[in-house]
């Protein structure tokens, strides 16, 4: 899917280094403290694996609206610690696990996680890599359905407390 308005709107893009602090900022605004991502570990990520963090960036205001993050592995399960231990990173894997996708409060309901997704399988599509891999909450379940990704069942995490599906789309 392609979206004329948010690409006009939004620039999508690798994340740069000196958008970390922005980037922890807005975690900790979509999500709850049991789940965040912490400052330290998103500095990790950024600073590892910048190609596979994109962020949609408001064009009028120069600040982050949205991102979608992950790191490339062989593996083709998610396990929690990807999220905590970005040595896992193989810039060759063939898979993407996806370690957050994050809208502000005030740009959701637009299409824009669903733009970010879709440039996301585009750029990984031309990575040659084979699945993008995630994990979600119950409530969130059919909004990945809407995005093309397919329930594969309760994942083995238990990341901030909480049962998470695993869900999966192909790239290619």
């Amino acid at each position: 899917m392609y979206n004329k308005d948010l690409t006009e709107r939004f620039e999508f893009r690798d994340i740069h280094t000196d958008e970390t602090k922005q980037a922890a900022a807005v975690e900790q605004i979509c999500f709850p403290p049991n789940e965040a991502c912490s400052e330290k570990s998103m500095t990790e990520r950024i600073a590892r694996a910048p190609e596979l963090f994109l962020v949609a960036v408001d064009k009028e205001t120069g600040k982050i609206a949205g991102f979608l993050n992950g790191i490339a592995t062989n593996e083709n399960a998610f396990r929690d610690e990807f999220f905590t231990d970005v040595s896992l990173h193989d810039p060759d894997g063939k898979n993407v696990m996806l370690l957050g996708l994050d809208v502000l409060p005030e740009y959701r309901g637009q299409g824009l996680a669903r733009e970010i997704v879709c440039e996301y399988l585009r750029r990984e599509r031309k990575n040659h890599r084979q699945k993008l891999i995630l994990t979600c909450l119950q409530q969130k379940v059919e909004m990945y359905k809407k995005m093309g990704f397919h329930d594969e069942g309760m994942a083995d995490s238990f990341w901030g407390g909480e049962e998470w599906h695993e869900m999966s789309i192909p790239v290619v």
